[in-house]
Formats: C-alpha cells, structure tokens, sequence
C-alpha cells in the first residue's frame, strides 16, 4: 500500500513538473496592441505594444505608402469582420492570437496599404 502510494505521488510530481516546463503557446499569450490604422474596407493596421509574438509574424518596420509614415512591429488583420468596431483608431486594446478556422468575411473591395503579414485577433478584457 505504500508502495503505491509513493508511485502515485512520484507520478504527479513528474506530471506536474512537465507542466510548469511547458512553453506557452501563442494562443495562450496575451498581447497589447494599439489600431494604428483603420482605413477604407477594414484594412487595419496594428501595432504590437507588450509581448513577444515571433518576428517573423509581424513586419519589424513597414512604411505606409499614402501617408509616408513608417511604423515598427506591426501587422495587418487576417479576421477584419471580428474585429470590434468600437475601438478607434490609436486606441490601445489586449488580444490574443486566434488560431480557430475564421468564418468567411465579406468586405468591399477599396484599397489601403496594409503590412504584408497578417495575423488572427481575438480580443479580450484585461
């Protein structure tokens, strides 16, 4: 009986130590951005404020063409439709990478530059 109950708690201390070294997913990570631009037909443009999202997911330095402004670690959205349209542009929010299937999104067909790499969204409350 002891025997048993020395493996069983060998066996949830190594379970448990597998879970603490486990690396967090970017579904897990919570990031804060900032909506630089919304322009024309929900082409968007954010900027990353806090978190490390893997640079090779976001463009490090991105000019926009009609204003000639360039801005650092940003990114387009890849799901505009579920994007709130309560937040305004310049105007800070948290998020999450959503990494479900996207439901199909009409939008119209007015041009804005946007980066050339876009990610998922979902916001949250923070």
């Amino acid at each position: 009986m002891q025997r048993i109950f020395i493996l069983s708690a060998i066996f949830l201390l190594t379970i448990s130590a597998e879970k603490c070294n486990e690396k967090k997913k970017d579904s897990d990570m919570v990031y804060k951005g900032r909506l630089e631009i919304k322009a024309i037909c929900m082409n968007y443009t954010v900027k990353l404020l806090e978190g490390n999202i893997d640079t090779a997911k976001i463009v490090s330095n991105w000019t926009d063409e009609t204003t000639k402004k360039t801005y650092s670690n940003v990114f387009a959205l890849e799901n505009p439709c579920n994007f709130p349209a309560t937040i305004k542009q310049g105007e800070d929010f948290y998020f999450v990478i959503d990494t479900a299937i996207a439901a199909p999104c009409a939008v119209c067909m007015a041009w804005y530059p946007i980066p050339a790499k876009k990610l998922a969204i979902k916001i949250i409350n923070k």
